[in-house]
């Protein structure tokens, strides 16, 4: 195996590792001093003492992450007086090199330790055997690039036969980091790259790789023509490259019902695949299309991405958190619940269904949002750690809402447009199931006809709302509503419960 790109950035790196503790040492904190902030212990086990000179009393500890506890570092003390004190550094023997930072903090000042043990061996392992290894560890694995997420700092997939993991990060030729194009990597190449391995939201991952070996496919994508079809349908042309025995293609069993190849032609190296796609009557839709080839009964793979814009789902919101993660539109309408974030527009919307949290809305800090506005966005079923959330969202439609005492409501001329937030204490409830019922603040009493449980709610789906959250006479609700009047009498009509505090 060639070994070309990563043995001169490791000696790099080890230089690097040296020159900066150098540095470091000769840099001298008036609050805390040491001998050495480099510590080197033999392989087969050891210690090494430095000296520590603080103005004050100092701690140190070890850093550590839930993966990697650094338990085979022993350090003498964990804490010491002003004045000059010893700290030796311990390790039993170690069948690979390791490394440890040590932090010694006093007078707000804290000096690093760099603690290594024999040098860092690289293992040679599957990606199975990857994720069950530790944290910290440098693997040198090999494998298929499966998919291309970021082409700047370079994150990717690599598969083998055990399974995939996730490159966060891809060096250049030099070590440097967000130059990953220079590499040349593509979906389907073959690979063997080495780096650390870290967990991220539980999963394992290798960062800032460095590659060692590129076998590139036999079979590429040299371009493609209308790869972002219209809803009505059309034609779909991808044109390839390939050196080994023909080429087969494979159609994804999600888009077969709206996918079809119409042709093949090939001459020579070249491969011409046309592909046809009905009409879209529902949201936006898309799939991954896998060519391969094949040489010395080998397999050789790339792919490359079709999407089809469709109609704009318009769903409640628990329609919409049922749905599945991807590209298709959303409409939803709700109630501003919570702005989380002011600045980028990181809110929770309601409607009678359920909650949503949209992360981001575009252009959001121009749009005057606050928390009881009702809201229409557009945007894809997203998800952040499982949790379900609204991608890309655009503000389509906003209806300001208006906090006013139910005295500024009563001398407000009758509108369908507007819409006032109210609180009030319940004095009478005339129809527990419509949730018709009376609301004073102060000295002002406003009739309430139909409280609804959110907004949107159609049908039964509006019935039952005090019985559902326990609402009761004495109880302060909170909603949202027009003024309206009835035979001459004033009255909140078709309110949206927002929010109430219990009376006990």
């Amino acid at each position: 195996m060639k070994l070309k790109y990563i043995f001169p950035i490791f000696f790099a790196a080890i230089a690097f590792f040296i020159s900066c503790d150098e540095e470091e040492t000769m840099t001298l904190l008036d609050e805390v001093q040491v001998s050495s902030s480099y510590v080197s212990l033999p392989v087969d086990g050891g210690s090494a003492t430095i000296t520590v000179t603080a103005l004050d009393s100092w701690t140190a500890e070890k850093v550590t992450t839930d993966k990697n506890k650094v338990e085979w570092l022993t350090i003498s003390s964990a804490s010491g007086s002003a004045g000059e004190s010893q700290l030796t550094f311990s390790a039993p023997s170690a069948i690979d090199g390791r490394t440890a930072e040590v932090l010694i903090k006093s007078g707000g000042k804290t000096q690093r330790i760099n603690i290594i043990q024999g040098l860092a061996q690289i293992s040679e392992a599957s990606v199975a055997e990857v994720g069950n290894g530790p944290d910290g560890k440098t693997f040198l694995v090999s494998g298929v690039v499966t998919s291309i997420s970021n082409t700047e700092y370079g994150n990717w997939d690599l598969t083998d036969e055990t399974g995939t993991i996730y490159i966060y990060g891809t060096l250049d030729k030099k070590g440097g980091t967000k130059n990953f194009l220079s590499l040349g990597i593509e979906v389907g190449d073959e690979v063997t790259v080495s780096g650390p391995k870290s967990t991220y939201a539980g999963s394992p991952q290798l960062v800032n790789v460095t590659l060692v070996e590129l076998r590139k496919s036999l079979v590429k994508v040299d371009s493609v023509e209308n790869a972002a079809l219209p809803i009505e349908g059309g034609e779909f042309t991808a044109y390839l490259t390939s050196k080994g025995d023909g080429v087969s293609v494979e159609i994804p069993e999600d888009a077969k019902s709206w996918l079809s190849i119409s042709s093949i032609q090939t001459e020579g190296e070249n491969t011409v695949i046309k592909f046809k796609a009905e009409p879209n009557a529902g949201g936006d839709r898309g799939t991954t299309i896998e060519f391969s080839t094949s040489s010395n009964s080998k397999v050789y793979t790339t792919e490359t991405s079709i999407t089809q814009k469709g109609a704009i789902l318009e769903v409640s919101i628990a329609d919409f958190l049922a749905a599945e993660v991807g590209n298709t539109q959303y409409r939803l309408t709700g109630v501003i619940t919570k702005i989380d974030n002011d600045k980028d527009g990181r809110l929770y919307i309601r409607d009678f269904s359920g909650e949503a949290y949209v992360y981001k809305i575009a252009d959001y800090q121009s749009k005057g949002l606050k928390v009881g506005d009702i809201i229409t966005v557009v945007g894809k079923r997203a998800a952040y750690n499982g949790a379900p959330q609204v991608g890309g969202a655009v503000l389509e439609k906003t209806i300001p809402v208006t906090a006013a005492t139910i005295a500024e409501v009563l001398a407000k001329e009758d509108s369908k447009e507007i819409y006032y937030m109210v609180t009030g204490e319940i004095t009478s409830v005339d129809d527990v199931v419509k949730g018709n019922l009376y609301l004073k603040d102060g000295d002002s009493e406003i009739y309430v006809y139909r409280c609804l449980p959110g907004y949107g709610a159609t049908g039964d789906a509006r019935n039952n709302l005090l019985a559902t959250k326990g609402i009761k006479v004495g109880d302060m609700l909170t909603i949202i509503a027009n003024k309206y009047s009835f035979n001459g009498v004033p009255q909140l009509e078709y309110s949206i419960y927002f929010s109430h505090e219990s009376a006990e």
